[in-house]
């Protein structure tokens, strides 16, 4: 079976048959894409996929539409738009089409569901208000983003709509793929993090080979004994602490107060490090010039927050 059509409605567009078409054009880069509401388009055959549009949801013909009734539903009631249904039916699909490793499609499918195409579902049918982002936000929700790239009101221009979605899409597809990127590259840094908690040991401070997200590895390797991370950045080398958590500043363990906002020979002369740069006065993070002045700066550190 080759798939030759890919069938939305015409007219105005939402940000869900956008982004049902950002992953079925990736999977399906052959295939023409057709916005029509003619019956001999929105009827099921096995050379296309019709989404948004029909009447009808069933997977195994290739119709992925939610306006009827009764309307698709989650497991847990919530409403599924067509961006659901997609995402459900060929999301793994796209996954591996970005090159996710096998061993990671199914926790970043899920992570993508909740965090991404849910939200698009719940706004495009009505179960949540834009607005309940707060008036300063409301119009900045990736949905009404999208939309807005509709055309005005009164561009009236024959296939003014089909020029506006064929544009919109690149721009979907930009934020969709950077989604996909970003969450397959935490679990990548999550793996190299683990590792570096073996090597670590029972020290307190973790050496990565690189700037990378770290905190939701050590959480699940339940690694409390941590209390500072360093990696070089260019030719220097940074400290870092570990913060408690998502929604809060505090820190296991915070650098030393003599150092706060401080650089070069101050710094040096206050932590008794040569090499020493910079110490944020927030002390969440300092700079060094060498591997070995970090970790003399780490180990400070260490024992300074020991000794509280």
């Amino acid at each position: 079976m080759t798939i030759a059509h890919l069938v939305t409605h015409s007219g105005g567009f939402h940000a869900d048959e956008l982004l049902s078409s950002v992953i079925l054009t990736r999977l399906f880069p052959e295939a023409e894409l057709i916005r029509s509401r003619d019956k001999a388009w929105i009827t099921p055959g096995e050379d296309r996929i019709i989404y948004d549009v029909g009447g009808q949801f069933e997977a195994a013909a290739q119709i992925f539409d939610h306006h009827q009734r009764p309307n698709p539903l989650r497991e847990d009631g919530q409403p599924y738009s067509s961006f659901g249904l997609i995402w459900a039916q060929y999301g793994r699909d796209f996954l591996r089409a970005m090159d996710v490793p096998e061993h990671d499609i199914e926790a970043i499918h899920g992570s993508f569901d909740r965090g991404f195409v849910l939200p698009v579902d719940l706004l495009d049918n009505g179960a949540v208000n834009a607005a309940e982002a707060g008036p300063l936000f409301a119009g900045l929700t990736l949905p009404v983003l999208l939309e807005s790239l509709k055309p005005v009101f009164d561009d009236r221009d024959d296939g003014a709509d089909d020029r506006a979605f064929m544009a919109a899409l690149p721009v979907a597809r930009t934020f969709v793929e950077a989604q996909i990127r970003r969450k397959a590259a935490k679990f990548r840094a999550e793996a190299m993090v683990v590792a570096a908690i073996e090597a670590a040991g029972e020290g307190r401070v973790l050496e990565l080979p690189m700037g990378m997200p770290f905190r939701a590895g050590v959480e699940n390797a339940g690694a409390d004994h941590l209390l500072f991370v360093i990696h070089p950045r260019g030719t220097d080398w940074t400290l870092t602490t570990i913060r408690l958590g998502d929604d809060t500043f505090d820190n296991r363990a915070d650098l030393p107060a003599a150092w706060a906002g401080l650089t070069d020979e101050a710094l040096e002369a206050a932590s008794g490090v040569l090499g020493a740069k910079f110490c944020h006065n927030g002390r969440f993070i300092a700079v060094a010039a060498s591997h070995e002045a970090v970790l003399k700066m780490a180990n400070i550190a260490v024992a300074d927050a020991l000794a509280v």
